[in-house]
């Protein structure tokens, strides 16, 4: 029973579920308080809640995103749809985990890379599609998008990376 105990606890820990320790830890601190903790704070969510809410931005995320290949040959839609899709879907792990530990593990050393190139392909996306309304910019803007979200999911699957590269290494080599 101990070791249930144990194992539910990680998986508590796991999905942000640290609610006491950080009650815990607020208490004892009087410190100022950064942006995070308050909205961590005034964003109590049940587990049930949790769920619902990342179940509710993924479906919607992935509908946007396949919505987007109807409007595939105007790529002003196109960038549109396809970014709200993936801001979306990215949004909901927000729900799992929380949104203070979803920006820590953003800005994590192995990930700050491919999110600063994913939050800008994001920005140049829809900067191309909304302001400069220039096809071309917006449909290399998406495939900049669709590469660094590609590269960032790797991040979060161990080795994927390095294995992808050495992949297209060997796909791409020359010398025989």
């Amino acid at each position: 029973m101990e070791k249930m105990n144990r194992a539910v606890e990680k998986v508590k820990m796991m999905v942000g579920m640290e609610v006491e320790v950080e009650e815990e830890q607020l208490a004892t601190s009087d410190d100022t308080f950064s942006f995070m903790d308050d909205f961590n704070r005034n964003c109590t969510l049940s587990t049930k809640q949790r769920f619902y809410g990342f179940v509710i931005c993924l479906v919607a995320g992935l509908t946007c995103t396949l919505l987007s290949m109807f409007v595939f040959f105007n790529p002003i839609k196109f960038g549109i749809m396809f970014t709200f899709g993936n801001v979306l879907a990215l949004g909901s792990t927000a729900f799992l985990i929380g949104p203070k530990r979803q920006v820590t593990m953003m800005l994590d050393p192995v990930r700050i890379y491919a999110t600063s190139i994913y939050i800008a392909s994001i920005i140049i996306a829809l900067f191309s599609a909304l302001y400069v309304r220039n096809k071309l910019l917006t449909f290399l803007a998406i495939i900049l998008e669709f590469g660094a979200l590609v590269w960032y999911s790797l991040s979060y699957i161990p080795f994927a990376r390095s294995m992808v590269s050495k992949v297209m290494v060997a796909c791409f080599d020359t010398e025989f």
